[in-house]
């Protein structure tokens, strides 16, 4: 059976953080896309179950709006649904005629499920695409940095999603951590102390303590 989505093979399971994001080579919205294309830049893959829906549409509009913020964070979106590549181009030409908003990321034809499949978002043996709203962080090297899952009738935030590239950036760039709702300008945090020493080190609290420069 031909599938429009070619892969290196393409194997179903569930992903984890730190797993490798399986390659692909895939028709999109603007031309063939091979995943790996985009080594050496940060990539959000985010999924959709079908074209003409009401949550993605307002997710569409709302990243296309601020692509510039992602591409400033050396970030590439791209976009996943089952439907094909002509239903692609006739979403994203109603969304520019409706909203005036031109949808420059690549939208992923995945009629078969086999990209969907390989990233976890659905069971060989499901009976639909009801599952695949997924978001995955890679990074330069490829490797997924994070995972988010959201049901078809809860949106995505856009300025959640730009926090959380710009939190794992800063962790990766100072090598800390950043506390709950961490916002650039805000202090990070130290690793813990593994051993009695680095314990009694200092007056704080040896598990929390914010970085020094």
């Amino acid at each position: 059976m031909q599938t429009n989505a070619t892969t290196d093979p393409l194997q179903p399971r569930q992903l984890r953080v730190n797993d490798r994001a399986p390659d692909f080579s895939a028709r999109t919205t603007r031309g063939q896309k091979r995943l790996s294309d985009y080594r050496g830049r940060w990539v959000v893959l985010f999924s959709h179950p079908a074209d003409f829906t009401p949550v993605c549409t307002s997710e569409f509009v709302a990243l296309a709006r601020r692509q510039a913020e992602f591409a400033a964070l050396d970030c590439e979106l791209m976009a996943l649904s089952i439907d094909s590549l002509y239903s692609h181009l006739a979403w994203v030409k109603d969304i520019h005629d409706r909203f005036g908003v031109k949808v420059e990321f690549p939208v992923i034809e995945d009629p078969s499920m086999v990209i969907g499949q390989a990233f976890g978002m659905l069971d060989p043996a499901s009976p639909d695409s009801a599952t695949v709203r997924a978001t995955f962080v890679i990074d330069p090297q490829g490797v997924i940095r994070a995972i988010s899952w959201y049901p078809m009738n809860v949106g995505r935030s856009v300025e959640e999603l730009l926090r959380l590239i710009k939190a794992l950036q800063a962790a990766d760039r100072e090598g800390a951590s950043t506390p709950e709702g961490w916002t650039e300008g805000r202090p990070m945090l130290e690793a813990a102390p593994v051993d009695l020493d680095g314990a009694l080190a200092g007056g704080e609290a040896w598990y929390y303590r914010e970085l020094r420069k």
